[in-house]
């Protein structure tokens, strides 16, 4: 079937593309438009093209069962694929997608993630070695031994035909080529033409990749779509089909179309489809979708003077944004400077042959004159003129799943809408009741708010991330960073797998992770998940599943987080408005657990001890925050035991000792006959120096006050030898490395004092600069390989 019919090849986000292609069609007239686009999508046309739907917006599609895939497909004001279904709309005319459907594009996705998944594994040593680039080894020639190059034998790679393009242009970047030449080329059929040309050449390239051979089956299926629309007897001229250059060229008869039985030979992923808001931040280069369109706020105001003003007056539009932007910011810049940045862009673009200044030109300009030739001046101002803050908009109800309506329904009802925006904000929530309102809603606010974005947290839509606080006791107070991207809304229609809402999601969620989870420590997170989302049921099941790992459990570590995430539900319970009392039994069952086993998990080496010091501050803290509930007393005695073993880590102990000193329970003197037992001459450097480091940890007020202390410790190193103050200094200097600078200098002048100078004198000695033999000293020490020792 011999056929030729209208095509339209555009470089996708195009203003001058999407301009180009109303002037074409308000020229032909056509019945028909066809678009590039996935050919489900169509039911989705009158809502993408409804009068309340504002761009940037995408279709995505994504399947119904895990693996979850998913694509997207953007529109911004001035995509000339929008501006196509727009026209043919206002126009009555046909409109359809003949892309291949979602199921086939994910299949093939699927396939192609198979495919190089089998690659990684056949390159894995295990299964043989993996080839160099090329697939041969460099030999090297035995007359050049000494002098080879070892990358030399690898071919320069090919460039590829947009940067030949745009050098042989004399343009630093192919965005810079293609915007001088077709975006500000406004000739009729010029730009149509053109990208024709350019979809050849293209074509012309080589490429065995996947890619190309997708594409191929893409066009297949495309030609198919226009033969079912010819045989509706729509005249050919009366049929405009809108597509990428690179498929322009070969959307005629004189290529095969896809037959019945290679449709149905293509691999397919059950899908579904919806529409979402996007944003200017994900369109441009900067996220990763460039498409020719680093700068969608540049190019949003290029479209608008397209069909008003006209192009002369881009140049000033946007160094006066510029200034506007530079001037909210605090940083005057007169209108002078913007007439002469305009002067200066007109020159730079003449310079390169152009008509009018590019986004480059006017992006140095700006720099020049603006920024008085430092970019970081200006940077911020440039980056919301180019890329801008701007979000979609869809009608209520439009094309959303289950999980979408009610997140946005949410939004609403808790008064969040306005922080549904690309520009971060700070959320700060007070959970106690509100008693100066009527409603109990109301009154609660934001205590529901919490339950709410901790449940989006658990489901991974970061549409809201928690800001840890400084205050460990204000339970009522949470901060929170909230900002919106299409990231967010991905996984919120991912997360429809689970629920047809945010809490049936969330609660499905939490009992998946349950399932699996097999440490203790985890499942006592999900138990305080549970509580923060406000999900009851979940939290029965977490306490069961944290009992049966419980029962099995002996790691001192994790029972210790177990208690202590207990200990802070518990402590959540009176302002989340929840009856924590079937809690209360768990914890003070995994508190005595967690005192018993603490002994014999202290015998572990110096890199264990790191992680278990947090352990016993957790636990001792559950022993504080709940004494009236928990065995203090054993937990007491198992730090006694600890703090007077010689057999188990000299930290760990030391730590223990710092505990109990903390808690009021050794008097000074038998601190000073503790230490002086610890760093006595007798005992290796490295024990004696670990259990100081351990006791350091804690409670440095009360130890800086302590001068009997640092007699022990001054009189102890200078009992070392050469060698064993070495080992002894690892120890001392990680003890003594969190101190504060003004910790260190009361170390200094008690240490003074012990030597005969009084703290004036010690404090003018501190300040006075090192000798060069000192510096060389200091310089030694700190060239120390202490890994070594």
């Amino acid at each position: 079937m011999s056929w030729t019919i209208p095509v339209f090849g555009v470089r996708h986000l195009s203003p001058g593309g999407a301009w180009h292609v109303v002037r074409f069609l308000d020229q032909l007239r056509p019945y028909v438009v066809l678009i590039e686009g996935i050919a489900d999508a169509n039911d989705l046309i009158p809502d993408l093209t409804h009068s309340v739907t504002r761009p940037p917006v995408a279709i995505l599609a994504y399947t119904d069962a895990v693996p979850v895939r998913t694509i997207v497909t953007p529109f911004a004001s001035y995509s000339p694929e929008y501006q196509a279904m727009r026209w043919a709309v206002e126009n009555n005319a046909r409109v359809e997608f003949i892309d291949l459907p979602s199921d086939i594009v994910l299949g093939l996705q699927e396939a192609d993630i198979q495919r190089q998944l089998s690659r990684i594994r056949a390159d894995n040593p295990a299964n043989g070695s993996p080839q160099p680039l090329g697939g041969r080894q460099p030999q090297s020639d035995p007359d050049d031994e000494g002098t080879h190059d070892p990358v030399a034998w690898r071919p320069e790679p090919r460039r590829s035909i947009y940067d030949r393009v745009a050098q042989a242009m004399g343009e630093s970047s192919y965005d810079d080529y293609w915007e001088r030449h077709f975006e500000q080329n406004l000739n009729d059929e010029a730009y149509r033409l053109a990208a024709l040309e350019l979809g050849k050449a293209l074509r012309d390239e080589p490429d065995p990749t996947p890619w190309r051979a997708e594409n191929l089956v893409r066009e297949a299926y495309m030609r198919r779509r226009i033969e079912e629309t010819l045989a509706d007897q729509v005249p050919p001229d009366k049929i405009v089909a809108v597509v990428g250059a690179f498929h322009a060229p070969v959307l005629t008869g004189d290529h095969p179309a896809m037959t019945d039985d290679e449709l149905k030979s293509l691999p397919r992923r059950s899908s579904k489809l919806t529409l979402m808001p996007y944003s200017y931040f994900r369109l441009s280069s900067q996220s990763g979708y460039g498409a020719g369109n680093r700068a969608p706020a540049y190019f949003e105001m290029m479209w608008d003077l397209l069909n008003s003003g006209g192009l002369d007056h881009l140049p000033a539009r946007y160094l006066t944004e510029v200034v506007r932007r530079l001037r909210q910011s605090g940083t005057h810049r007169s209108t002078a400077e913007v007439i002469e940045g305009v002067r200066l862009a007109r020159t730079l673009a003449a310079l390169k042959g152009g008509s009018a200044p590019i986004l480059a030109d006017l992006r140095d300009a700006a720099v020049t004159i603006m920024g008085h030739g430092e970019a970081s001046s200006v940077a911020e101002a440039l980056m919301n003129v180019d890329v801008g803050t701007a979000i979609g908009h869809l009608p209520k109800g439009v094309g959303r799943t289950s999980i979408q309506e009610d997140f946005e329904r949410m939004l609403t009802r808790l008064r969040l809408d306005k922080y549904k925006t690309t520009v971060a904000q700070v959320l700060e929530l007070d959970l106690r009741e509100n008693r100066q309102v009527k409603s109990a809603e109301a009154a609660y606010l934001d205590l529901n708010r919490s339950t709410f974005l901790h449940r989006l947290r658990v489901l991974g839509v970061g549409f809201a991330e928690p800001v840890r606080s400084t205050q460990r006791d204000a339970t009522w107070k949470e901060v929170w960073k909230v900002q919106w991207s299409p990231e967010s809304e991905i996984s919120l229609v991912e997360a429809v797998l689970m629920g047809e809402t945010v809490e049936l999601a969330t609660a499905s969620k939490i009992k998946s992770q349950l399932e699996e989870c097999q440490e203790i420590a985890q499942a006592a997170d999900l138990v305080n998940d549970a509580c923060l989302c406000g999900l009851h049921g979940s939290l029965d099941h977490a306490r069961s599943r944290l009992q049966e790992l419980a029962a099995v459990s002996s790691d001192f570590g994790s029972i210790a987080r177990a208690a202590a995430e207990l200990s802070q539900v518990i402590r959540y319970g009176d302002v989340r408005k929840f009856d924590a009392t079937s809690l209360l039994p768990l914890m003070e069952a995994l508190f005595v657990q967690g005192a018993l086993a603490l002994p014999s998990s202290a015998n572990c080496d110096q890199q264990a001890a790191q992680t278990l010091m947090p352990a016993i501050d957790a636990l001792n803290r559950v022993a504080l925050d709940h004494h009236d509930r928990v065995e203090v007393e054993l937990w007491l005695s198992q730090l006694q035991a600890l703090s007077d073993a010689d057999d188990r880590n000299p930290t760990l102990s030391g730590y223990a000792y710092a505990v109990l000193l903390e808690r009021g329970l050794i008097p000074n003197d038998q601190l000073a006959r503790e230490v002086s037992r610890r760093l006595s001459p007798g005992v290796p450097a490295d024990l004696g120096a670990g259990w100081f480091e351990g006791l350091a940890q804690r409670n440095r007020a009360a130890l800086l006050a302590r001068q009997a202390l640092w007699a022990e410790l001054a009189d102890y190193v200078n009992t070392l030898d050469p060698d064993q103050f070495k080992r002894a200094l690892v120890f001392l200097r990680r003890a003594f490395g969190s101190f504060s600078p003004h910790q260190k200098r009361i170390i200094c002048e008690n240490l003074g004092e012990l030597w005969g100078l009084n703290p004036d004198l010690a404090a003018e000695t501190l300040e006075t600069p090192l000798t060069e033999a000192e510096q060389q000293a200091l310089s030694e020490l700190n060239e120390l390989d202490f890994d070594d020792l």
